[in-house]
Formats: C-alpha cells, sequence, structure tokens
C-alpha cells in the first residue's frame, strides 16, 4: 500500500524532479567532434570490465545496487547487477529486475543504454542508469 500522507507524496516528488533534472542536465555533455559541435552517441570506450553502484529511493528506503558490465566495442556483451534490499517488497522489485536485465541491455551500445521499467519494477531502473552514467565516464577514451 502506498502512504498517502502529503509529506511522503511531496518526499517522492521532490526525488523524482531531481532525478529528471540530473538527466537532463547529462543529456546536454558530449564529446567535441571534428566540426566543433558535440556529440554524445559518439563517445568512445575502452574495452573492459566495470563497476558501478547505483541508488534509487522507494516510498519506504532508499536502495542500492551493483552493477558490472563488460564492454567490447561500445557494445555491452554481459551483465550483471546485484542489489542489496532492505525491505521485502524491494528484494521482489530487484529479483524481477535482475532476472530481465540482461535481455534489455545485452547487445546494444553503452549509449543506447537508459531503462525506465524491467519485467515490472521501475524504480530499480534508476539506480541502474545511474550506475551506467557513472561506467560510461569510467569507460570513456
Amino acid at each position: 500500500m502506498i502512504p498517502t500522507d502529503t509529506s511522503s507524496r511531496a518526499a517522492r516528488v521532490g526525488a523524482a524532479l531531481a532525478g529528471t533534472a540530473g538527466v537532463l542536465v547529462l543529456a546536454g555533455c558530449g564529446t567535441a567532434d571534428a566540426a566543433g559541435g558535440t556529440s554524445a552517441g559518439d563517445a568512445s570506450y575502452a574495452d573492459g570490465t566495470y563497476e558501478a553502484s547505483g541508488s534509487y529511493a522507494t516510498p519506504e528506503s532508499v536502495e542500492t545496487i551493483d552493477v558490472t558490465v563488460e564492454l567490447t566495442d561500445g557494445v555491452i556483451s554481459a551483465v550483471e547487477v546485484v542489489g542489496d534490499p532492505t525491505r521485502p517488497e524491494s528484494e521482489r522489485y530487484q529479483e524481477r529486475f535482475i532476472g530481465g536485465i540482461s535481455d534489455e541491455v545485452v547487445g546494444k551500445s553503452l549509449d543506447e543504454i537508459s531503462v525506465s521499467r524491467v519485467a515490472g519494477s521501475s524504480l530499480t531502473s534508476g539506480g541502474f542508469n545511474e550506475a551506467i552514467e557513472q561506467i560510461k565516464a569510467d569507460a570513456r577514451q
């Protein structure tokens, strides 16, 4: 059951707006091309294994996941997500997310990755996307 008190709702809305603002700021980032413009989709990434953590807020808690990605030619060739849920409901959603994330991202360019809902889990996606942004920064050549 989702709490209906206005302070919890305001906190959730505030967290969602802050996350959205961060995504919009990142959307403006890119690398300079030969003509002097920017192109976020043309980043060059070093092959290898990268790890990062991401967090996300639920109505009851803040949860964290660890993401490991294997990159080959800028394409995700393997992904592993490990959760550390603090609540039983978070555990269920993280398990669903972990069970479905490989189908969503393996074989895709790192620059294409931004998940919103995986196997019915939408909040876990926020932590995953946060970790992917860190992995992009770490892998950038």
